[in-house]
This record gives C-alpha cells, structure tokens and sequence, in this order.
C-alpha cells in the first residue's frame, strides 16, 4: 500500500484516496462502511451506533459493529458480550456474534477484564483500528457501523483514510449542534472528500411520564437550521429516555421499542437502492 508521507491537510499534491485503502480480509465481503461521528464524547454516539445496527439488522440486512473507540469501549456492555470472546485462525480472528447476529469487534473483547485501560500511543490504537478490517473474518455484510472516538484526531483521520467509508453520520446534543465542534466534524469529512449522510441529535427533549408532555431541557433545537446550512439531513432526534438506559446497562440494547431510527433506516436503505 501506498503511504501518504506529509500532511494532506495544508499541502497541493493531489493524493490517490484509493491509494492509502487498507485491503478486507480475504474472507470478508463488506459491502458498506458508515462511520458514526461525533465532536465531543458523551453525546451517545455509541448508543446511536448501537441503535443503527439493530433497526438495520431488524429490516433484514446482516449488520456489524467495528468499535474504533479504542480507549472507550462502551458498546460490549450494550451487547451483553463478555471479554475474552473472541477466537481466532490462520485466515484471522472471527467477531462475535450478539444475540441477533450482529458481528462484533472491540478491544474489550480481547481483554481478560473489561475495566482494564487501554494505555497505548496514537499510532498503535491506529495500528488496531486497521487491523479490526484487515484481519477480523467479517463475511458477508451488509452495513458495517464504525463506531468512531470523539473529536478528528488520530484514529478518525485513520478511518477516513484507510476504510472504504460510504458516509459519515454526526451525532451532537442540542447545545453541541450549535457550536462550532459540529461544524469542525462536517468540515473534516469536506476536507477528506467523505459524504455526510446526516445529523441526529440527542437527549433532545424528555417525555413526562405522568402527562405526555414534551419537555425541552436545553431549549428548542437548532438541528433543522444546521442541517439545511450543510446541505444535510435530519436522521433522528433522541429523547431522554432512562429505558434506553437500562436496557444498556443490562446488556440488551436489541430490544429496545420505538421508531427512533426509521428515518436513519431509509436513508440508509437508499445506499442499497
């Protein structure tokens, strides 16, 4: 493969993208790569990313999960897997399976306890990125989610760089949807020529169980107005809603009810289409 040796950011040359692509394992066929993005942590792109792969996998496409937050991963949790889970051969290591099938892959798999951190530099938690593609025994897939750290520091500009990313989704809360952190996450993918799909905001608003009524914390969302100044899409607003809480804490996100995601579904059923 060819390496990119300076910045791409602040020079002229005119690189080849395809040129800096990390093969698939020979024994995988993924046929789409949505990268789920966000410009600070804690605004419940795990979450998100969970939520995605369970409708997609409900409406009959094989679904995988590539866990990038290397140094926190919180989907395993979501997923009830345990650590230790994964096996592995000459041709590469197989993901595990959630109960719904969903393929999975994450660095607390690998671990033999999942409160363990991760203490590694910039480069190797890229090396392991790259290598959840190049050496994991996807199969056939229909949609891959890359679950990505916050921010558009060294392992999303790996991503963006090294996998066949058809698209990139933005996740913000109220308050982070009119800062400039979304917009530094719109303008990375601008810059590395990656298709942004759409926005979805979260903890947007709450409904009292007592009387229906819909409460806005943060006040009314701006994510309408940002989403038409980018050219982009509306693909879901999540509210406050501690039943999603609990099923994540109790390791069983795929039963989660609602038509939270449907939007986000048929834009991404359109990439099939």
């Amino acid at each position: 493969m060819a390496e990119c040796s300076h910045d791409c950011s602040t020079c002229s040359q005119k690189c080849s993208k395809e040129s800096m692509l990390e093969p698939q394992n020979k024994a995988s066929n993924v046929k789409r790569v949505i990268g789920i993005v966000s410009g600070k942590g804690g605004v419940g792109k795990s979450l998100v990313t969970s939520m995605l792969a369970v409708t997609m996998q409900r409406r009959g496409y094989k679904t995988a999960i590539l866990d990038a937050d290397i140094t926190g991963p919180s989907i395993p949790k979501s997923f009830g897997l345990k650590c230790g889970s994964v096996q592995g051969s000459d041709i590469g290591m197989f993901p595990p399976q959630t109960k719904t099938g969903i393929e999975f892959m994450s660095v607390n798999l690998l671990m033999d306890e999942e409160t363990k951190p991760v203490v590694w530099r910039g480069p190797v938690i890229a090396g392991v990125v790259k290598q959840f593609w190049t050496d994991v025994v996807w199969g056939e897939v229909d949609f891959m989610f890359v679950d990505m750290p916050p921010g558009t520091g060294d392992v999303p500009l790996t991503v963006f760089q090294s996998l066949p990313l058809d698209g990139i989704i933005i996740v913000g809360s109220p308050q982070e949807l009119v800062s400039m952190i979304v917009e530094k996450a719109v303008n990375m993918a601008s810059l590395m020529d990656v298709k942004l799909l759409g926005l979805v905001e979260n903890y947007g608003y709450i409904i009292c169980p007592d009387c229906g009524k819909v409460i806005r914390p943060y006040g009314d969302s701006h994510i309408d107005e940002l989403a038409k100044a980018h050219s982009t899409s509306v693909l879901a607003q999540l509210p406050i809603d501690p039943n999603l809480a609990s099923l994540c804490d109790k390791g069983v996100i795929e039963l989660f009810e609602g038509d939270y995601m449907e939007r986000a579904a048929d834009s991404l059923e359109k990439l099939v289409k």
